[in-house]
């Protein structure tokens, strides 16, 4: 499975004319919505492959931890078969779990169930998602195998960030991770991200931004927020250049 953690944590907003972008917001899971292309999977003949994965990657799956190459946010991969219908993955960066899904295909082969746990930040950040079958698994491997659409979160906690305005650029802070960028098109990097993934950003007027994400050189997301008159929530479009998928929310303010 992908790792949706850097895409919904690197949020923008606009100066004084704009302080409504000011305080605390929750992502609302109920308007988290994918499009795009498909996570594609392989388990077969002892071996888990993510060919959807950026790069794509293989390693045994043997319940024991394997080396992965190109991958900003790990480089160990644990994958082990916990049933005729269910699988863990876990990946590390060092000797730091990062991320672990435990997922779960139906009786009937057409949903699948990631229950994701997310260790980058000082607290932990879960969440639980149900995906579609939108292609058929290869004949002779495991039910986790095929291309699965992100279909709806149901349950799960992303954590709320924080933002504050100035008249030239913001301030983000989240779950330990931080930035504090302007409105210059440079790269500003986000301290406490073990991806080291840097921002630039454009202010497009007093209640729109756009973000641009850079990591391993390459632009790997761009993402839209645009505050509400009322000020109390943001609509959110990320294009996931990296994946191919474009993921939509809302932000709403805390009070």
């Amino acid at each position: 499975m992908r790792l949706l953690l850097p895409t919904l944590l690197l949020l923008p907003a606009a100066a004084l004319a704009g302080a409504g972008f000011d305080g605390t917001w929750k992502t609302n899971m109920e308007s988290l919505k994918t499009t795009g292309e498909p996570v594609v999977l392989l388990l077969a003949g002892g071996e888990y492959t993510c060919s959807s994965c950026n790069p794509p990657y293989t390693v045994k799956a043997d319940g024991a931890e394997h080396k992965v190459n190109g991958q900003a946010y790990f480089d160990t991969a644990k994958v082990k078969v916990t049933g005729p219908n269910s699988a863990d993955i876990v990946l590390k960066q060092g000797s730091k779990e990062l991320v672990r899904f435990s997922d779960t295909v139906s009786a009937d082969g057409t949903m699948l169930t990631s229950k994701v746990t997310n260790l980058v930040g000082v607290q932990t950040v879960t969440d639980e998602l149900t995906v579609k079958r939108v292609a058929a698994a290869p004949a002779d491997s495991h039910p986790l195998s095929g291309s699965w659409m992100e279909q709806q979160h149901v349950g799960g906690d992303l954590r709320p960030v924080q933002y504050r305005m100035t008249a030239e650029g913001f301030q983000m802070r989240w779950n330990g991770q931080s930035y504090d960028a302007k409105f210059d098109g440079r790269e500003y990097p986000i301290a406490g991200d073990p991806g080291k993934t840097t921002v630039s950003l454009k202010k497009i007027d007093a209640a729109t931004v756009e973000e641009t994400d850079h990591r391993q050189g390459k632009v790997v997301d761009e993402v839209r927020l645009a505050l509400a008159k009322d000020g109390n929530t943001i609509a959110v479009i990320d294009k996931d250049i990296a994946h191919g998928q474009t993921i939509t929310y809302t932000l709403e303010k805390q009070r």
